[in-house]
Order: structure tokens, then C-alpha cells, then sequence
């Protein structure tokens, strides 16, 4: 249970997201004329937006919350233990030159995980800032067909406790291939870090990040169906304890709301392969992103 410095602490944090996502509301009402303007400068249908939103290298704007609710077991712990990160993520590329697009987007987590003592047992719950990972994409302006992306991703350890982060400074290489069409999203989105220095006492990182995607448009309603769960890989863990592999099925919608489209997203997420002592079973996914004008474009 949630001890009243735990609920405090927790107060504290949804506080601060709940401000965070009033103000990217405002800035998007404000920076966005309206859909209709957006789809007669662009000729942007809603099931258009909605494709092209599949892409980090969009010409649109989104301000992303995305929730992830996890059921954790395994034979280090008794029972199931429940965890959840929230990430505010703004995708925001920019024009470089005629034809490329640059994406830099960083994720700031907010993370609630249980604490566990040696013998496995729950000890308490914790909330918090977690560490800052920023992915950065370069690649051609392209609304669909075969779309690619390359850059470097790192992590900060900027995680407000020590059972929050991993207190190592990681960098490596961000790769994308995608295949953009009418029916179809299909593709990859790759990271990977190494830990480059940080705090000495701490464990080395050598990991991998392996989103694929593949979700089917339904024409004429602005949305799809499908999934997009992300493979991890802990290069340092022990045998039986490296590989996470969920599968998922969800629903994504772009729908209007007031002066501003919004992008919204429901996933669970089921690991047919998962770490041995300790991991997630089930994720909860929910996405939602207003979609505003990128002002760096021509209109």
C-alpha cells in the first residue's frame, strides 16, 4: 500500500503532468488555426493525418502523453506487482534544407515502481522523476512510401532517486525504416545504449530497443488497428533474464476536438517472452498527443 509520503509524492508529480499537459493544450489551441485550416493548406484529410502521424518525422507537430500501466511477476518476487511510467514525449521535427527532416524528441518519465528488499518481499512503493532519454532522427520529408531515419539516442541520469534511474549517461545509434501506405504501417524503430560514464557503484548498461510496428488503416474512419509494442534486450542480464517480447493489439483514432486534432491510442501488451526473475506480463498503453501546425513549414 501507499504510505501518506507516497501518496504526497504522487500528488505531487500527476500535479506537475496534469499543468504540463494544460499549457501543450493551450500552445496547441493557440498555435493551431483549426483542422479545417489545416486540411485546405494541406489538403490533410483525418484519415491522412492519422497515416502520417505514424511517422517520427512528420510534417505535424504532437504533443504526446503516453501511459504505461505494467503487471510485473516472476520467481524473484510473490505474485504480481503493479508498475507505471508516464512519458511526456514532444515530437517536434524541423525542416533542414528542402528535403530532410530532423527530429529531436525527448522523453521525460514519471515513474511509480515498487521496492523490493532481498528476499523479494515489498518493501514500499516509489513515484518520481526517471531518466531522461532524448531520440534524435535525421531523414527524407516523405509522406509515405519507404521512409528512413538515422541519428543517436542517449539517456541522462536525471532519475530524482536511485531506484528510479540507472545513474549511468548512455549514448548509441537510433535507426527507422518504415513503409508508409494507403492500408498499411509497417516498420522499425531501433535504439540501443551504452553506459558512458555516471555514477562508478552502479551497474553497466548494454541495452537494445526494438519497436515494431504494424497496424492496418480503416479507411474513412481515421484510425487503425494494430499493434506497435516495443522489444527490449538487456545485454547484461543473466541468461533467462535478457529478453522481453510483447505482442498487442490495439485501436488509434485522430478525431477533432474544439479547434484542435487530437491522436489517440489504446494497446495492451502481452510478453510471451519475459525476464525469468522479475518482469512485465501485461502493459497497459494509452496514448493521447494534440496535433499542432509545425511553424517551421511553409504554408
Amino acid at each position: 500500500m501507499f504510505s501518506q509520503k507516497d501518496m504526497s509524492k504522487t500528488h505531487f508529480w500527476m500535479l506537475q503532468l496534469l499543468l504540463l499537459l494544460y499549457g501543450s493544450v493551450i500552445y496547441a489551441q493557440e498555435i493551431n488555426e483549426s483542422l479545417d485550416s489545416l486540411q485546405n493548406a494541406d489538403e490533410v484529410s483525418i484519415d491522412e493525418l492519422n497515416r502520417q502521424l505514424e511517422n517520427p518525422l512528420s510534417r505535424f507537430w504532437s504533443l504526446i502523453i503516453q501511459e504505461n500501466l505494467s503487471f510485473n511477476s516472476g520467481d524473484a518476487i510473490s505474485g504480481t506487482e503493479v508498475s507505471n511510467v508516464i512519458n511526456f514525449q514532444p515530437s517536434l521535427p524541423v525542416p533542414v534544407g528542402e528535403s530532410r527532416m530532423l527530429l529531436v524528441r525527448p522523453v521525460l518519465p514519471l515513474v511509480t515502481t515498487p521496492v523490493f528488499n532481498e528476499s523479494g518481499e515489498k518493501t514500499s512503493t516509489e513515484t518520481g522523476f526517471g531518466d531522461i532519454n532524448v531520440f534524435s532522427l535525421y531523414g527524407p520529408d516523405k509522406k509515405d512510401g519507404l521512409i528512413w531515419g538515422a541519428g543517436l539516442t542517449f539517456v541522462f541520469p536525471t532519475a530524482s532517486s536511485r531506484n528510479l534511474g540507472s545513474g549511468k549517461y548512455q549514448m548509441g545509434p537510433a535507426l527507422m525504416a518504415l513503409s508508409i501506405t494507403k492500408k498499411w504501417t509497417l516498420g522499425t524503430i531501433i535504439q540501443h545504449w551504452n553506459a558512458i560514464g555516471g555514477t562508478p557503484d552502479r551497474p553497466d548498461v548494454a541495452k537494445t530497443d526494438i519497436q515494431y510496428i504494424l497496424r492496418k488503416q480503416i479507411q474513412g474512419k481515421g484510425m487503425s488497428i494494430g499493434m506497435g509494442p516495443n522489444i527490449s534486450i538487456d545485454w547484461t542480464a543473466d541468461p533467462g533474464n535478457k529478453v522481453t517480447f510483447p505482442i498487442g493489439l490495439g485501436i488509434t483514432k485522430t478525431v477533432k476536438w474544439g479547434n484542435t486534432p487530437w491522436k489517440l491510442r489504446f494497446e495492451p501488451q502481452y510478453s510471451i517472452i519475459k525476464p525469468e526473475d522479475y518482469g512485465s506480463t501485461w502493459n497497459i498503453r494509452i496514448q493521447v498527443a494534440p496535433i499542432v501546425n509545425n511553424p517551421f513549414l511553409k504554408r
